[in-house]
């Protein structure tokens, strides 16, 4: 009998083989390219990645908050946007499986089943980042009975690559609601892909609405329904994403720093036997131990609460963000700061861990952001 237990060691197992094999030795070129890489997608979707989240009667494994967060850790440990790519794709699945209706889940999750499909969230607009409530993008019921949405989303991970895209957008000056819209829906169109500083190749991008007609049943679950998804959904994913790809970083980072300090010599002695440089590590380790512990028990705690989880968790999963992700760029930096020159060229991975580590700090909530948040649990009455 293979227990759960077992049935995830030999998961993550599969996984580290993955990023192994498959995603280190591509992380290079696909920071280089800034391409999205469709190859290392199919391997995610031909090993189940994808479809983890999924319910078991679609050939998912209904997986835990606290197994996707060691999977996309181990995938980020190889390159960044893999996690990424998990993010995006499971946030969906997730959010649809919370607040959709159930003829909406069947046909999206038998979907998703046969197509290993991508999915984005397109949230962010140009004066609405933080602020979701801010949103301009409006959906407004149509003589036909569905909904037509006007409006542009910014900064849309998997822009131009994703099947699905989930959408939030004002259904009146009060409500926000949630539509999954499929690519080729006509009205939608693709905008600028950005240049950025790093996660190259996740394909960050603009996606325009334009008289955009979809269905009813495009809606997730109800009218207003949209803010409860983003509460819910939206936060606990900061310890299962964000936090998680930080770890990642901060592990492939740490690895390459120790690495580098065993081999390079300096006055003919190791330099990572210099007392500068072991504490510089040594703190760097303790750092990175110190949020794994606090990125799994704030998963724990989401996995035994869902789907509705306490305003302890909430400010836990707001620590476990900030927290792996201001650690990660530590990391990066320090490891950059090891490697001396080498460090700061090309050649050598740890500049492109640097300038990906940099983003997660700002995306899914900026860290300021999560530090209001637990400041506002520790003051509540």
């Amino acid at each position: 009998m293979i227990t759960e237990k077992t049935f995830e060691e030999e998961m993550i197992q599969t996984v580290k083989r993955i990023r192994k094999d498959k995603i280190t030795p591509r992380a290079m070129e696909v920071d280089e390219r800034d391409e999205f890489p469709h190859d290392l997608a199919r391997t995610l979707a031909e090993n189940g990645l994808l479809r983890m989240s999924l319910p078991e009667e679609y050939g998912g494994i209904d997986a835990s908050s606290s197994l996707l967060s060691q999977v996309i850790e181990e995938l980020s440990r190889g390159l960044a946007m893999m996690g990424t790519t998990m993010l995006s794709t499971h946030t969906v699945i997730r959010m649809v499986a919370l607040g959709g209706t159930e003829p909406q889940k069947e046909r999206f999750f038998k979907a998703l089943s046969k197509e290993d499909a991508l999915c984005a969230i397109c949230l962010t607009e140009p004066h609405a980042g933080s602020d979701a409530r801010a949103l301009s993008t409006f959906a407004k019921k149509n003589e036909r009975g569905g909904y037509t949405l006007n409006g542009t989303k910014i900064y849309v991970t998997l822009a131009q690559v994703a099947d699905y895209y989930l959408v939030f957008a004002k259904t009146s000056e009060q409500d926000i609601s949630a539509f999954l819209i499929h690519k080729d829906t006509p009205g939608l169109h693709y905008g600028k892909i950005e240049k950025k500083m790093g996660l190259h190749g996740s394909m960050t991008g603009d996606i325009i609405f334009e008289n955009c007609e979809v269905e009813e049943s495009a809606l997730v679950g109800h009218e207003g329904d949209g803010w409860e998804l983003l509460t819910v959904t939206g936060n606990s994913m900061r310890s299962w994403g964000a936090a998680s790809i930080g770890l990642g970083i901060a592990q492939n980072a740490l690895d390459e720093a120790v690495e580098y300090a065993k081999e390079r010599k300096q006055f003919e002695k190791r330099i990572g036997d210099f007392q500068a440089i072991r504490f510089m590590l040594a703190d760097r380790a303790m750092e990175l131990e110190a949020a794994r512990c606090l990125v799994r028990e704030t998963n724990e705690r989401v996995d035994r609460e869902s789907p509705k989880v306490g305003k302890q968790t909430m400010a836990m999963v707001s620590m476990s963000k900030c927290y792996a992700t201001d650690m990660a760029m530590r990391a990066t930096t320090d490891a950059v700061q090891v490697l001396g020159g080498y460090g700061y060229m090309k050649d050598y991975p740890v500049e492109r861990l640097m300038r990906d580590a940099k983003v997660f700090q700002i995306l899914d909530g900026s860290n300021q952001v999560q530090r209001m948040i637990i400041g506002s649990y520790l003051m509540a009455e």
